[in-house]
């Protein structure tokens, strides 16, 4: 039986990796998304990665950490890994902390460690709104690690350049008749 790798990723790991991260949540925005970006990271390697795409595929579960996820299934089946065995030495790295939805799926991928940068206040499922990550009485998944604040300031600016432009995919507002 193969023994559990803790996850300590280094501050140059860390900084290596939310880098990158930070180049998805940049594209996200000139792309009229919320600007958030995540990387999948197994053994030292990218095996997923994703931005938000709510708008663009007008879907409102394709949020960074889904698509990431999407794409390390694609890359476990292409590789012939067991998924789970995968995932259990996979982290992610996060611009925001993931939302509830994100975290549960998190949690039921078995992921051990979720690096992100600022709290997501409205949302948050990794303690500021819900504490999916580590809640003991859901019955379903691992509890994951938690690791916050990583460039917070720099992705909570990203965030109010986002929600001061104008979404072009916003519904219009309809005026009432009487």
């Amino acid at each position: 039986m193969e023994t559990e790798e803790v996850f300590c990723p280094s501050a140059e790991d860390i900084e290596r990796w939310m880098d990158s991260a930070f180049d998805m949540a940049r594209e996200a925005l000139q792309n009229g998304e919320v600007p958030v970006g995540c990387l999948l990271v197994y053994r030292d390697q990218v095996v997923g990665k994703g931005r938000n795409e709510v708008n663009e595929t007008k879907n409102a579960t394709r949020h960074a950490e889904m698509v990431a996820l999407d794409q390390l299934l694609d890359w476990c089946g292409r590789c012939g890994l067991d998924v789970s065995a995968t995932c259990r030495r996979t982290a992610l790295y996060v611009t925001v902390e993931p939302c509830v939805m994100c975290a549960a799926a998190l949690r039921l991928f078995k992921l051990p460690l979720v690096v992100y940068g600022c709290r997501n206040e409205r949302f948050g499922g990794c303690g500021s709104v819900l504490d999916v990550s580590a809640a003991e009485r859901l019955k379903s998944g691992a509890a994951f690690r938690c690791v916050s604040g990583h460039r917070a300031e720099e992705a909570v600016e990203m965030l109010k350049m986002f929600y001061k432009q104008e979404n072009p995919n916003a519904p219009k507002p309809r005026t009432r008749k009487d």
